[in-house]
C-alpha cells in the first residue's frame, strides 16, 4: 500500500457521536475473531456460505445445500463483513474510521448505514459482472469503504489529511491528491493484472467509488454542501459560518 491514513482535520458538525462508524467496525472486528476462532474449515465454511460467488449469483452453478447460508443475492451485503486476513481488516477498518465518522455526519445514522450497503453491494454486484464464471468467494467491506472515499472526494475535496506515505513518511496532503491518487492505483492494477492483482477485486474498488460519488447528493442532508472549500471545520449555509464544537470535531 502506498499510503496509510492517520486523520483528518476534519470535524464533525450535525452528529456529536458516529454510532455507525463504530458499530461497523465493531461488527467487522467481531466476525473476524470468529472467523479465526473456529479454525481453517470453519472460517472457510462462513467465506463460502456468506462472500459473493459470481457463477452462483448469477445461476450458473450452485454452492452444496450444506453450505448456503443465505440466499445469493443477500451476499451482496454480508460479504462485506468478512475478511481474508489481518492486514485486509486493519486496512479497511483503518480507512472507515479516518473517514467514515464525515461521512455519517453528513447524512445521518440511518442513511449512512443504507449507503455503506448500497456501495458495498453495488461494488461486489460489478465484481461478479466482470467475473461471471468465477467460482473465487469475494469478501471484505472494500467496495463500501471505496463508497465512502468517493463520497468524501465530493463533499470535502480539499480538506487535509495526514498520512503515511511508504507506511512511514508522514504527510499532510488535500484529499483531492490522496484520493485521486487511490484512483489512479486502482485503476492502473484493474489494467494491469498479474498475480497478486487477480486476488484483489479491484473494479470493485473503483466501482464502489464512483458509487459513493453518484449516490452522496442524494444521502447527504439538503444544507450540506458539495465541494465545500470552506475552511477545515465550518461550513457556510445561507451566508452564516457554523463551527464545529471542539470536541465534536476532535478524532477519537
Amino acid at each position: 500500500m502506498v499510503f496509510l491514513p492517520i486523520n483528518d482535520s476534519n470535524k464533525r458538525i450535525w452528529i456529536q457521536y458516529h454510532y455507525v462508524t463504530l458499530a461497523l467496525i465493531a461488527a467487522c472486528v467481531l466476525i473476524y475473531v470468529v472467523q479465526q476462532s473456529g479454525g481453517a474449515e470453519a472460517s472457510q465454511r462462513l467465506i463460502l456460505g456468506l462472500g459473493v460467488i459470481p457463477s452462483v449469483l448469477f445461476g450458473s452453478r450452485e454452492l452444496d445445500p450444506a453450505l448456503v447460508l443465505l440466499p445469493p443475492v443477500a451476499t451482496l451485503a454480508s460479504s462485506l463483513f468478512l475478511h481474508g486476513g489481518f492486514m485486509h481488516l486493519f486496512s479497511n477498518m483503518l480507512f472507515l474510521w479516518v473517514f467514515g465518522d464525515n461521512i455519517e455526519d453528513s447524512m445521518g445514522h440511518g442513511r449512512f448505514v443504507a449507503f455503506f450497503l448500497a456501495c458495498g453491494s453495488i461494488a461486489a454486484l460489478v465484481h461478479a459482472v466482470s467475473v461471471p464464471d468465477s467460482e473465487m468467494p469475494l469478501i471484505g467491506a472494500s467496495g463500501a469503504i471505496s463508497g465512502i472515499l468517493g463520497a468524501y472526494f465530493v463533499l470535502h475535496p480539499k480538506v487535509k489529511v495526514w498520512v503515511l506515505l511508504f507506511a512511514w513518511i508522514p504527510m499532510r496532503l488535500p484529499t483531492f491528491v490522496i484520493l485521486g491518487l487511490w484512483v489512479v492505483m486502482q485503476l492502473v492494477n484493474s489494467i494491469t493484472g498479474g498475480a497478486e492483482a487477480a486476488n484483489i477485486a479491484w473494479w470493485a474498488h473503483a466501482a464502489g467509488f464512483v458509487a459513493g460519488a453518484a449516490l452522496i447528493p442524494y444521502f447527504r442532508y439538503p444544507h450540506v454542501p458539495l465541494f465545500d472549500t470552506s475552511p477545515e471545520g465550518t461550513i457556510d449555509i445561507a451566508g452564516v459560518r457554523l463551527r464545529a464544537r471542539h470536541h465534536w470535531g476532535r478524532k477519537r
